[in-house]
């Protein structure tokens, strides 16, 4: 077991990591850390590389270079340790479509191992947390889009992960169902959970506790939401401003050169 050293107490420490896909650089020398029962958003464009910088963490893919810890676990060499601790949800969670909600959750709890005397218990609460329990019956390709992410996320929710990672959860879903999605994630947080989750909502983002910032796979800023919004009067607004002096920069050192 490789144990990262001097780490603070966080659950996610993310150490000058840079992630190449042949010539072409979707992470470059991010570094961050989370610590346990924070809630971090990721925001930015398509293409930033949130989704990557998830992948990452979930152990999905190695680094080409820096090193990723969870809860002290280096995602290369304590991978399989890891991927008990961790719930990972992408933009295409794998339901089932043939199979009812119930069904579902019990495919999930197999493939994670849950004891059988815990299941009821567990499927009762997440279940629950989801409003899904009148629906037990119903075939998951039968259920909105708002239904099937909140199924999706019952689904990773079974085996109690420490840390969840969300990519996008609550794209195309409407309204009243993201609102009840972030219900779920607030009360996972205040039993402990730490939680990343890239969105393209921010009002959302509002709600984390941090709020990282990527642009052309660079993090530009990780801070509070209120310390990123700063003087301005939105959120939208001070990112479109950090943006465009990113690309300012970018263009001028591209000059120079």
């Amino acid at each position: 077991m490789t144990k990262a050293p001097e780490s603070p107490p966080s659950m996610v420490d993310v150490r000058n990591v840079t992630m190449r896909f042949k010539s072409v650089e979707a992470v470059k020398d991010i570094s961050l850390q989370i610590p346990k029962g924070h809630v971090l958003g990721l925001v930015g464009s398509d293409g930033a590389g949130k989704s990557t910088l998830l992948r990452l963490v979930a152990t999905m893919i190695q680094p080409t270079s820096g090193n990723i810890y969870i809860d002290g676990l280096h995602v290369v060499t304590d991978k399989q340790k890891i991927k008990n601790i961790i719930g990972y949800m992408p933009q295409r969670f794998g339901l089932y479509q043939d199979l009812t909600v119930e069904e579902n959750m019990d495919f999930f709890m197999d493939i994670f191992a849950v004891p059988r005397r815990e299941r009821k218990e567990r499927k009762e609460k997440y279940l629950g947390f989801s409003n899904l329990l009148p629906f037990t019956d119903r075939m998951a390709g039968n259920l909105s889009g708002g239904m099937k992410q909140k199924l999706g996320l019952a689904c990773v929710l079974v085996h109690e992960p420490q840390l969840l990672i969300l990519d996008e959860p609550t794209n195309g879903v409407d309204p009243v169902s993201r609102s009840e999605f972030w219900e779920i994630l607030e009360n996972m947080q205040k039993e402990g959970m730490t939680i990343i989750v890239s969105t393209a909502y921010l009002d959302e983002g509002e709600k984390c506790n941090r709020l990282g910032l990527m642009h052309d796979s660079v993090l530009l800023d990780l801070a509070a939401p209120s310390v990123i919004r700063g003087g301005f009067p939105t959120l939208e607004e001070a990112i479109i401003e950090r943006i465009k002096q990113a690309d300012g920069a970018l263009a001028h050192d591209t000059f120079q050169l």
